[in-house]
């Protein structure tokens, strides 16, 4: 019995070193798993900022977005813009990526989003979270509700050779319009009288002249999708009421965009400053005598019009419109002209004011100056 209780002598510690190796290795584990855990979360938490970091981008570069310079590129693949890195808000991360344009209306917004750490390099290990959105954006175009060459709320008188011409017309020179479409009526008004003098005339499909009587005030001022003080808050161009004479300028070869009587070139649309179609506002009445502009004109008083002087696009004006004389042109307005004449006097047109609804001018007008919006069915998509 002596020799055996020797034997055991020592077992104490022997047992304590395991236990305490056991525990340790527990113990281990234990912070092995937490760390884990902890990484696993701290990178979950990394993606999805990183996600929300990229859609934020995207929807911010729908909000600046600058349909003067976006809209009129050419299609993919030489139309790609590269979104410079720039800070998502709330200093959340930074988003970079690319713009596309995949057809005359439709954009793709390609955005990678990083979360603030991953962008500082602050990461253990350098590693990081990267997360990137494909957006499908259309351009969104603002229904004017033109259903003919001039929209009026009043009379109108035509004498010499004035024409209002409701058929869809092609401005002479633009090669890259669709075929015509089917044409308007020449004067929609609210049923005012139209009457003509001298070799004066209005055509129409399917007639010259319709009294439409839900015209009102609100018809040249609310629009779908923007009112006309918001449109004039978007105007490229503001000028108070004047004389003006308006022709392209330019810079070597470049369009001069920071002239304020540049108002492009739709009577060479092949040029610099051809695709140049800003938005106009008059702040009072206006005499435009010479030559030519093109997009949207904005107009708060009357708006008279001589000489040989043409417009491509949309005009919508608060008070009357009066012209005289055309000149050697074969047109004063291709597109769609809505004169509020909100006074009820009568819209005077003489001399060769003829007056061309154009669809193509209205087209082109509108593809560059409208914003753009998300698609309504699936406008968004995650990329890897």
């Amino acid at each position: 019995m002596r020799w055996v209780l020797r034997d055991e002598r020592g077992m104490a510690l022997a047992v304590a070193i395991f236990a305490l190796v056991v525990v340790g290795a527990l113990v281990a584990g234990a912070f092995f798993a937490g760390t884990q855990e902890q990484r696993v979360g701290e990178n979950q938490r990394r993606v999805l900022t990183s996600f929300g970091v990229a859609e934020a981008g995207a929807q911010e570069r729908v909000l600046v977005w600058n349909p003067e310079t976006m809209n009129k590129r050419p299609t993919y693949p030489p139309d790609s813009v590269a979104i410079a890195a720039t800070q998502a808000p709330n200093g959340t991360g930074t988003y970079f990526g690319y713009s596309y344009k995949m057809g005359s209306n439709i954009f793709l917004l390609n955005v990678v989003g990083r979360d603030r750490s991953t962008n500082a390099g602050a990461t253990a290990g350098g590693a990081g979270a990267q997360q990137r959105v494909g957006l499908i954006t259309r351009i969104a175009p603002i229904d004017f509700g033109i259903r003919a060459s001039l929209t009026t709320q009043g009379s109108t008188s035509l004498s010499g050779n004035a024409q209002v011409n409701g058929a869809d017309s092609v401005p002479t020179g633009w090669t890259n319009c669709d075929p015509p479409g089917p044409g308007q009526v020449g004067i929609r008004d609210q049923g005012g009288n139209v009457t003509e003098s001298g070799n004066a005339g209005v055509t129409g499909n399917p007639v010259a002249v319709v009294n439409d009587p839900t015209i009102n005030n609100n018809t040249f001022t609310t629009f779908g999708g923007a009112t006309f003080a918001q449109l004039a808050a978007r105007a490229t161009i503001t000028l108070s009421g004047g004389t003006y004479k308006t022709n392209p300028r330019f810079a070597g070869a470049l369009c001069d965009k920071t002239d304020l009587l540049n108002w492009g070139d739709g009577v060479n649309p092949l040029s610099a400053c051809g695709d140049y179609f800003p938005i106009i506002h008059i702040a009072g009445s206006a005499t435009l005598n010479g030559d030519q502009g093109q997009g949207i004109l904005l107009v708060d008083g009357d708006l008279n019009v001589q000489g040989s002087y043409q417009f491509f696009g949309i005009v919508i004006i608060q008070g009357d419109l009066k012209t005289a004389g055309g000149g050697s042109t074969d047109a004063h307005f291709w597109g769609g002209v809505l004169a509020k004449n909100a006074d009820l006097s009568i819209q005077n047109l003489s001399g060769k004011a003829t007056l061309n609804y154009s669809s193509c001018s209205i087209l082109m007008a509108l593809q560059a100056t409208s914003p753009i919006s998300m698609m309504r069915s699936r406008g968004w998509t995650q990329l890897f």
